[in-house]
């Protein structure tokens, strides 16, 4: 992400070695910056979650909402589920190592966002 703007000798302005789509923090941010993401990659950072627990950690998000990220992060390589009664089903998530290399940034996210008294519109 070295990428600046030079401008010419009659004003006109050119990118120089632009980000090309997707650039590295842009492939990040859609692995853990979906909604729900990043606080579904959280709560698990410390042992296997049931499912419903988990929704309820979440509050706001739909259990539609949750099953359809775990997913996502499932086929990303950065959540494991684990069945652990076929009946009733009940499953457990947990982070992948991969999923672990994550809670560093969002640790830093959540003591920024804090730091700064971080508000949303909604």
């Amino acid at each position: 992400m070295k990428s600046s703007i030079k401008t010419d000798s009659k004003g006109r302005k050119k990118v120089i070695d632009a980000c090309m789509e997707p650039c590295a923090i842009e492939k990040g941010m859609r692995l853990i910056g979906g909604k729900w993401k990043g606080s579904i990659i959280y709560h698990l950072k410390d042992e296997p979650v049931r499912f419903n627990d988990l929704s309820r950690m979440l509050g706001g998000a739909t259990k539609k909402m949750v099953d359809q990220r775990l997913k996502e992060l499932e086929e990303e390589g950065m959540v494991l589920r684990k069945v652990i009664s076929d009946r009733p089903i009940a499953v457990t998530y947990e982070l992948t190592e991969f999923g672990r290399t994550a809670l560093k940034i969002l640790d830093d996210l959540r003591i920024w966002s804090e730091t700064h008294n971080i508000q949303i519109q909604n």
